[in-house]
């Protein structure tokens, strides 16, 4: 996670495979399958990479939003699916968590699918409703520990990376309080706002306009640095949560038995889109950096956040509901 985007950019090019050996691909509009809904941090990094990857693949990105089960049914539908590279699922880092939330998943993470590579980083972003009067951190635990399992916190669903993110925040910060689960972003920011969640880490893309607008307060990012967007907002180890900090990634997997000459030209149009200085500047607008991995190292990178969200998982005794 700590490796710079530039450079890891920059590697992806220097391995990539070759067009020539892959002109047959792809021979149509190649699918990309969002497991939240639209408008979700998701949801809006797989249609800014997939408009730029399109012109370089020569074909149309259709995005597909399948939302529901912390990613899980997008997940099982393409790992089953057609595995030619024309089905790409573009899921949250929450798709590491999942095996330690959903014991009996109808498909393995790291054996039925393969990483092609991670496209974004960004922040997620703690708020609350201003009509709460937290304004900071210290705030928010200190009236969940004055009232131990009174207060709520939304997510994305299930295992998704908004949900782990709090579960990581709430252990480090030793706070008893109960997991409200939405089918997306959208969904939990609206009951947020409306005060019936008490917080949420929403994907700093999704909650920006409403924290500009006044209607979300921000308390703090989740990332290890501060955001240039909210330079302002303490990250949360800074207000005072030791080992919370937590990078919301979206990357593009594919079935397992995909052609590694379709995996790598995917790779290869991923890398040069986010290389464009238009998608850079529209993606640092959102709060998100471009990163990209080699097909292999993504996949060991992969295999890393699986144990680790296992570890965290055991330890918040974190289960499906």
């Amino acid at each position: 996670m700590h490796t710079p985007w530039a450079a890891v950019v920059l590697a992806a090019a220097v391995f990539a495979t070759p067009v020539h050996a892959q002109q047959a691909f792809p021979t149509k509009p190649v699918r990309f399958v969002v497991p939240f809904s639209a408008g979700s941090g998701t949801d809006i990094a797989a249609r800014a990479v997939g408009e730029v990857m399109a012109r370089g693949l020569g074909q149309p990105v259709v995005i597909e939003n399948r939302p529901g089960a912390g990613g899980t049914i997008a997940a099982a539908a393409v790992a089953k699916g057609e595995s030619d590279g024309h089905t790409v699922l573009v899921p949250s880092s929450g798709h590491a968590v999942n095996p330690a939330l959903y014991p009996n998943l109808a498909y393995d993470t790291l054996k039925d699918l393969t990483g092609v590579t991670p496209i974004v980083a960004m922040p997620n972003v703690l708020v609350v409703s201003p009509a709460r009067g937290w304004k900071s951190v210290a705030d928010l635990v200190a009236a969940a520990k004055a009232r131990p399992g009174a207060l709520n916190y939304a997510s994305a669903g299930v295992g998704s990376a908004t949900h782990f993110n709090a579960e990581k925040f709430r252990l480090q910060a030793g706070l008893n309080a109960v997991h409200v689960p939405f089918k997306g972003t959208p969904e939990a920011m609206t009951d947020v706002v409306g005060g019936r969640s008490d917080w949420f880490f929403a994907p700093l893309s999704s909650a920006l306009s409403l924290i500009r607008d006044g209607k979300l307060q921000a308390l703090a990012v989740s990332t290890a640095r501060r955001s240039a967007l909210l330079p302002d907002v303490p990250t949360t180890v800074e207000a005072g949560v030791p080992g919370s900090d937590y990078t919301f990634w979206v990357a593009l997997v594919v079935p397992a038995a995909t052609p590694a000459a379709a995996v790598a030209r995917l790779q290869q149009e991923a890398a040069k889109a986010l290389a464009q200085p238009e998608l850079v500047d529209k993606l640092a607008k959102l709060g998100a950096e471009p990163m990209v991995m080699p097909s292999a190292e993504f996949n060991a990178f992969l295999r890393t956040e699986v144990e680790v969200a296992a570890r965290v998982a055991r330890a918040a005794d974190l289960k499906a509901q």
